[in-house]
């Protein structure tokens, strides 16, 4: 969520301000703003709604100076409004600060400083830590950023200036993503990687606690106590091309098109089909570790969750392990049962989603093994577990996770093969088998990919109701939560799934001609069953709409329509199968006219509890 970009160098910084600015438009957002530092003092812009907004107040007449800073908002404290966005001034305007994440105690530190006679102009946390980096300067911008800081509880990505160092800015973080970008002559701060990527490929990731001084020529990072640390540069593998739509109306469509090449990317080098092994070293968890394990925990939010519950499925069906998927928000409230003998997995597109992080600190804390799969190198939660799989899935800018899913799902089914052959429940032969079907699933999403026209015409019908029910069972029962929440979160139609066996138990009664029902009815175990609690769907008169296996007949029997995917061993087809589920979703917004890769009130990046 929200934004930040910062500049220093020999370039205009409000150009570069903007350009960065647009690259994180992905993250989510309601107001814009920036300041530069010009020989007179500070010129700030800010303006509510789209970036393009700003970009004419600033194309009127740029502010001129070689640092600034810039932020995309998304409200937290405070409704979006122009002295709501940021940066935020001191009383004197001669700093500015931009922030990221909430300060859980501002409110008692606003009224401390009321008393001493501050006024306040915005509604926001945020205005508070300007107002006391300001009390906190006696010349010294970065300690007057650290002991200011040293008062604040929670999260925060910030950056700060000050009109008595136009050669100077000073970022820190803790809990929410901030990086620096390494320049010739020029110096960059970024909450992600595609605000800068055009201009520079080495990164380095700032550690929570840090403070970072940040010249045109030179950095240096320090501690909350003023301690110097230490930080290693990272390059940047992939292009920016990557995150740039490439010919689709949406980053969204593009994404759901590429998982069969990041699938690939997944898999590759991790099977062993000739041996018929499993290689995931970096999943960091040995293999006597593997071997001793009692329990599983997975810990995620939202998309992740639901990859979570396939690998349940995985872990305990393949490994015998017994597994729970436990929503990381609530986990560390309800004093989880972990020890020495239970392995935690934290799953995260970004590595930085905020519930996430703090579950995985609080498994840490209990002694519990962990680990994580994530897709953005370097993130905070590969710093806190013990190994990290990466997915590989390239960035994913459509605030809608579509690829990161696949890519997860993907990574689970491997350490799950790799635990399950280390615990002595699986052959060889059935690693073999199962990897040659992995090898596989890229062609059949692109077969998938390829019924387009089918599924636009189902959306077209669908488009204009208001309400929506997914079934599936077994291993397909998370693929129908993923489907229900693509459509709600893309078209804003109410969506719910359930494992199909439960819908009558009391949700049957709100079937009607105006209540359609999608299924997941692809051949499995329970198919038969499934195909049983469609015609009762059916007898209530609903639109019955089914994911099916090509060639399947009886099924076409039953429901009104069928989207036909290929035949899959079960244990595969969530893959395949969310495919479509994310195409329905995507054309029935576009047909609603919603914008698909920002939805309202969403972020991609969820920083904040």
């Amino acid at each position: 969520m929200c934004g930040i970009v910062g500049y220093i160098g020999d370039t205009q910084a409000a150009d570069l301000l903007m350009e960065g600015l647009s690259r994180l438009e992905y993250r989510g957002y309601d107001s814009a703003g920036i300041a530069v530092l010009n020989g007179n003092g500070l010129d700030i812009r800010r303006e509510v709604g789209k970036l393009r907004n700003l970009a004419k107040e600033v194309a009127v007449n740029a502010p001129k100076g070689l640092i600034g800073i810039g932020h995309t908002r998304w409200a937290t404290h405070g409704r979006p409004t122009t002295t709501n966005a940021h940066p935020h001034t001191d009383t004197l305007g001669q700093l500015v600060v931009v922030h990221n994440g909430i300060f859980e105690n501002y409110l008692e530190i606003k009224h401390e400083l009321i008393k001493d006679g501050v006024i306040f102009l915005s509604d926001t946390d945020s205005e508070v830590l300007a107002h006391l980096v300001a009390r906190s300067y006696t010349g010294d911008l970065r300690l007057a950023v650290q002991v200011a800081l040293s008062r604040m509880h929670g999260s925060y990505a910030i950056a700060v200036l000050h009109q008595d160092h136009p050669d100077l800015l000073v970022a820190a973080r803790n809990g929410c993503p901030l990086i620096l970008g390494i320049g010739a002559e020029e110096n960059f701060i970024a909450s992600d990687i595609p605000a800068i990527l055009n201009h520079t490929r080495q990164i380095i990731y700032l550690e929570d606690g840090d403070i970072a001084e940040v010249r045109q020529r030179s950095w240096s990072v320090f501690n909350l106590q003023g301690e110097r640390q230490h930080r290693d540069q990272t390059t940047i593998e992939w292009s920016l091309v990557a995150a740039e739509k490439g010919g689709y109306d949406h980053f969204m469509l593009k994404e759901i098109n590429e998982q069969p090449t990041t699938l690939a990317q997944t898999l590759g080098g991790r099977m062993g089909e000739e041996e018929g092994r499993v290689y995931v070293d970096e999943f960091g968890i040995t293999d006597e570790q593997l071997r001793r394990i009692r329990q599983i925990v997975i810990v995620a939010c939202g998309t992740s969750h639901y990859a979570g519950l396939v690998g349940e499925y995985y872990f305990e069906q393949l490994a015998r392990i017994p597994t729970t998927v436990e929503y990381a928000s609530e986990f560390r409230y309800r004093k989880p049962v972990v020890d020495g003998d239970t392995l935690i997995i934290g799953l995260s597109q970004s590595g930085e989603t905020a519930d996430t992080l703090a579950a995985i600190r609080e498994a840490n804390n209990l002694g519990g093994l962990t680990a994580s799969i994530l897709n953005v190198q370097g993130s905070a939660m590969s710093r806190e577990t013990q190994g990290t799989l990466y997915m590989r899935v390239g960035p994913e800018i459509g605030v809608a996770s579509t690829k990161a899913y696949t890519g997860t799902v993907a990574s689970l089914l491997l350490v799950a093969l790799h635990t399950a052959q280390v615990r002595g429940h699986v052959t060889a032969d059935f690693v073999r088998e199962t990897l040659g079907s992995l090898r596989q699933v890229p062609s059949w999403i692109e077969e998938t990919l390829a019924e387009v026209g089918a599924i636009q015409d189902l959306a077209a019908m669908l488009h204009t109701f208001r309400n929506c029910l997914y079934l599936g069972r077994g291993v397909n029962y998370p693929t129908a939560l993923e489907g229900a929440l693509k459509l709600k979160e893309l078209s804003y139609i109410h969506a719910e799934a359930l494992p199909a066996g439960e819908m009558k138990h009391g949700p049957i009664a709100l079937l009607d001609a105006d209540f359609p029902v999608i299924a997941v009815a692809t051949k499995s175990a329970v198919y038969d069953k499934t195909l049983s609690n469609l015609k009762e769907v059916a007898a209530r008169d609903a639109v019955t709409i089914a994911l099916g296996t090509r060639g399947d007949e009886r099924l076409a029997e039953v429901v009104d329509r069928v989207i036909y995917v290929p035949e899959t061993p079960e244990i595969i087809s969530p893959l395949v199968n969310v495919v479509p589920l994310q195409l329905l979703a995507y054309y029935v917004a576009t047909k609603k006219g919603c914008d698909v890769d920002q939805p309202r009130n969403l972020a991609k990046s969820v920083t904040v509890e």
